[in-house]
């Protein structure tokens, strides 16, 4: 790419104030150029597809298609393309999923913008880049231990969300539904959730959080 042009950026994320944010903020450098965003999965890759960016900016939880869902669809498209997912959830299962999606680096937002567009910037130009924003995709995250004093056992939020639908007696596609997450994230859930509770069904898993004030 000619590095006189400015980077061509989509922004993927169910939240207007962010991408509004974000594109007033990108708008306002010479080397950012925003071409287009979408609220959901579906709309970005239809929208990708017609504006073809240098980067994509993804979020990982947005209604109908996930993230990591649309990321996969696109890389099979553009496997050049560069995508990064942009996330609130320091979560190893997150991170593993956006790897097997496709995603060529993590970030969180809590990042500030002149840091996010010398991430863009970098990951565009193919340089390595080491950031305490950009969390490596290969790496296995254990913030807790294994020990019986962690009384939540290092479950996220959104993890104890889907042990409540659990004992609402929901099925995987009705969790799907109600947290607008898609099967394969639903199930990569579930099976964090039965390792981290020591837990062999789903029942197993509800009496331990229940047992536990994990959940209600």
């Amino acid at each position: 790419m000619d590095g006189n042009k400015p980077v061509k950026i989509f922004i993927a994320d169910d939240h207007p104030l962010l991408r509004m944010g974000l594109s007033l903020a990108f708008n306002a450098k010479d080397n950012i150029e925003v071409v287009g965003e979408a609220d959901n999965g579906f709309a970005a890759i239809e929208k990708i597809k017609l504006v073809v960016p240098d980067v994509a900016l993804f979020d990982i939880d947005m209604p109908g298609l996930s993230g990591t869902a649309a990321i996969r669809v696109l890389r099979k498209i553009f496997p050049d393309m560069k995508i990064l997912v942009l996330s609130t959830y320091n979560d190893e299962n997150y991170i593993k999923e956006s790897m097997r999606a496709g995603a060529n680096g993590y970030i969180l937002k809590t990042i500030d913008i002149d840091n996010l567009v010398k991430i863009i910037i970098s990951f565009n130009a193919g340089k390595e880049i080491i950031s305490p924003y950009l969390l490596d995709l290969g790496i296995d995250i254990h913030a807790k231990s294994d020990g019986d004093d962690d009384h939540e056992f290092g479950l996220t939020k959104r993890e104890k969300q889907i042990l409540n639908c659990l004992s609402d007696g929901k099925d995987n596609k009705e969790i799907s539904a109600c947290l607008y997450l898609s099967i394969e994230t639903v199930k990569t859930h579930m099976k964090s959730i039965f390792r981290k509770l020591d837990a062999k069904s789903r029942l197993d898993a509800v009496m331990k959080a229940m047992n536990h004030g994990l959940i209600d």
